[in-house]
């Protein structure tokens, strides 16, 4: 049970967020026309390395970026820089098992 939830939680956003693009590209594309050269590796590589933070970045980055845009997108940076180092801190704790 503990390993599906993970699975869904590391593997999920990248699914959304490869259909998301698939039967919305327009929107992605409006998102991420300013960038230079082939405007497809951009969030292809956002969404292998970081996908909360591209979804947030589509979803919010439609009609330009202001300074709460930016806030949505850190706070979904830092949750997707704890899913890869989650769990590291506890091994750290005098008298953890690890169960």
């Amino acid at each position: 049970m503990c390993c599906g939830i993970l699975a869904l939680l590391l593997v999920g956003p990248r699914i959304f967020g490869a259909f998301w693009w698939l039967f919305q590209s327009n929107l992605w594309w409006s998102v991420f026309r300013g960038w230079a050269g082939i405007w497809w590796i951009w969030p292809l590589l956002g969404l292998v390395f970081l996908p909360w933070a591209t979804i947030m970045y589509v979803a919010v980055g439609f009609d330009g970026l202001n300074t709460f845009d930016w806030v949505l997108v850190g706070i979904a940076l830092i949750f997707d820089l704890a899913s890869y180092g989650g769990g590291a801190g506890r091994k750290q704790i005098p008298g953890y098992q690890g169960y």
